[in-house]
């Protein structure tokens, strides 16, 4: 059978395999098919609201809408060869379903402001689920926090022992990191909260159809300005991937450090059996998979963002078939992200944390250099003078092989005074300052964390947030 197109009316010939094979979006854009039912809902009131439907026709393609999102939900729904995109798709089918009336559908609508409209409700949908996934993962973050109590390890520079921190705080470290992919997550979301239905193929229409009342159908903040940049603008897209990009950046580091805690060099941390893998030679071996996959597929969200750009930096105004390329490197990117989110909050949900050897790593007497340095400047020593005396001692105790604590006790500057701040656990009690690593700001600081996660749900349950906005999450099956 030969394939019908939108645009046969031009065409004496009907369009080679060759150009229908490498064209297509079908295969990917499927996901969309809820999406281009809401938007085509909206588009048929739109119709009837400008008198270019009568009530009764917008009814019956409502009716083959609802219809065809019944097949598609319940698998029913047969692509043919001729959709070459799931908009076609849905169109014939409701074609097939309303007869005639099916063919005003389309009316005053362009497939560019429609896919445009598709892809922003459906980003605008999947960056609050995600944003919903990162605050999961928060959550496992501040209860082992707040489950960590007084445990420390040390801190580290250069992959070097520095100074010792209470674990609370190395785990909010990354708990505040993710408290930013959220906010950016949905400032994301605001920025794209703009509805290009109307817009048409780039200049809007004769036709006397109302785009505000059409933004306002579909839970829009507002409609586009500019019919030109509605269907060009793919800023929310790269935005989005940024977004997840740096995300699956944060989850890169969160692996790594697992990676390394759970090896036997480190021995702070065992994963707990269902969140690893083993050898299929090495009976011995226990595999921080989830770790490594989370590390490595970070560079994957990397190259979904740098080919979006790299397809966009030259196109000129206003669609271009370029763009057809937005759609993948999203989708996998919210996957990948999505995926990672949750199998890094159960990694971390049952980690076994090895307080008693991370205590150990900590309680080296020369962790508590800086601590002997700052003694000295509050009695009076400028600092540099401080760090030279103390740096001294340490170079003295490594190459000599006596104990950092007996030449402390020796030297006539410190002395038995000093010799209390090399005691286990005393340096990391010594951190006050706010936003710190001691006990008194890392308090602060989990009462003040507890209030940015109830402040992150109340924004994901807000009205024009949650889906009480848009359209339940999740994406119907095609």
């Amino acid at each position: 059978m030969s394939a019908v197109t939108l645009w046969h009316g031009r065409f004496a010939d009907r369009p080679s395999d060759e150009l229908l094979a490498y064209t297509a979006s079908l295969p990917f854009d499927r996901r969309l098919a809820g999406d281009d039912l809401t938007g085509s809902r909206a588009h048929v009131r739109g119709l009837v609201r400008a008198g270019l439907l009568t009530g009764d026709e917008g009814a019956i393609l409502i009716a083959a809408l609802d219809r065809v999102e019944v097949e598609i939900e319940d698998g029913s729904f047969a692509f043919r060869p001729g959709d070459e995109d799931v908009h076609t798709a849905v169109e014939r089918r409701v074609t097939e379903i309303a007869g005639d009336v099916g063919a005003r559908l389309h009316t005053g609508r362009s497939r560019n402001d429609q896919v445009a409209t598709d892809l922003r409700l459906f980003t605008r949908r999947e960056l609050v689920g995600t944003a919903r996934s990162v605050l999961a993962l928060e959550e496992v973050l501040l209860d082992r926090a707040e489950s960590a109590g007084d445990a420390y390890l040390p801190g580290y520079t250069h992959l070097q022992r520095a100074q010792p921190v209470l674990l609370a705080h190395h785990l909010l470290a990354h708990a505040w990191a993710l408290a930013r992919d959220v906010d950016r997550l949905l400032a994301t979301r605001r920025r794209l909260d703009v509805s290009p239905l109307g817009a048409g193929a780039l200049a809007g229409s004769s036709l006397p159809l109302d785009p505000d009342a059409a933004a306002a159908d579909l839970g829009f903040a507002s409609r586009f300005a500019n019919s030109l940049d509605a269907v060009s603008d793919r800023d929310f897209v790269a935005e989005a991937l940024f977004d997840l990009a740096l995300l699956g950046i944060h989850l890169s580091r969160m692996g790594e450090e697992l990676v390394l805690w759970s090896s036997e060099e480190w021995g702070f941390a065992t994963l707990a059996d269902a969140y690893s893998t083993g050898s299929s030679m090495l009976p011995q071996k226990k595999n921080p998979d989830i770790a490594e996959l989370a590390r490595g597929k970070a560079g994957r969200l990397i190259g979904d963002l740098t080919g979006l750009l790299a397809t966009l930096k030259g196109l000129p105004l206003a669609y271009n078939r370029d763009l057809q390329e937005d759609k993948e490197p999203l989708f996998d990117a919210l996957d990948q992200v999505r995926g990672g989110l949750a199998a890094m909050a159960g990694l971390y949900a049952t980690v076994e944390l090895d307080l008693e050897a991370m205590r150990r790593a900590a309680d080296t007497p020369s962790a508590a250099a800086v601590d002997l340095a700052e003694w000295l400047v509050e009695r009076g020593t400028p600092f540099r003078q401080a760090h030279a005396l103390v740096g001294g001692l340490v170079r003295d105790s490594l190459e000599r092989h006596v104990p950092l604590a007996e030449l402390v006790e020796a030297h006539p500057a410190l002395g038995t005074a000093a010799l209390g701040l090399l005691a286990p656990g005393v340096a990391v009690t010594r951190r006050s300052t706010p936003g710190g690593a001691g006990p008194q700001p890392v308090a602060v600081q989990i009462a003040a964390y507890r209030g940015e996660l109830a402040g992150q749900r109340r924004l994901l349950s807000a009205r024009g947030v949650g889906p009480s906005a848009d359209r339940q999450e999740g994406t119907p099956a095609g």
